[in-house]
């Protein structure tokens, strides 16, 4: 069984875009701690901080995601 699933995919885009987690953190006015959370898969973001992510990203809101099949 696995203990811990990737369900997002934020880093992988934030490195595809070749951006930071700190860069994130400031776009949103997050905490760079609770980003860096979200881009180890420790905590997730809520359903709307993943749409306003993408938006600030430039990707669908499906890029930040793990398929489930």
């Amino acid at each position: 069984m696995e203990v811990t699933k990737d369900i997002n995919r934020i880093k992988v885009v934030l490195v595809e875009k070749k951006r930071t987690n700190k860069w994130l953190a400031e776009q949103l006015g997050k905490d760079p701690a609770t980003v860096s959370k979200w881009c180890t898969n420790t905590s997730q973001p809520g359903l709307e901080t993943l749409l306003l992510i993408a938006k600030t990203l430039e990707v669908d809101v499906k890029d930040l995601l793990n398929s489930t099949k």
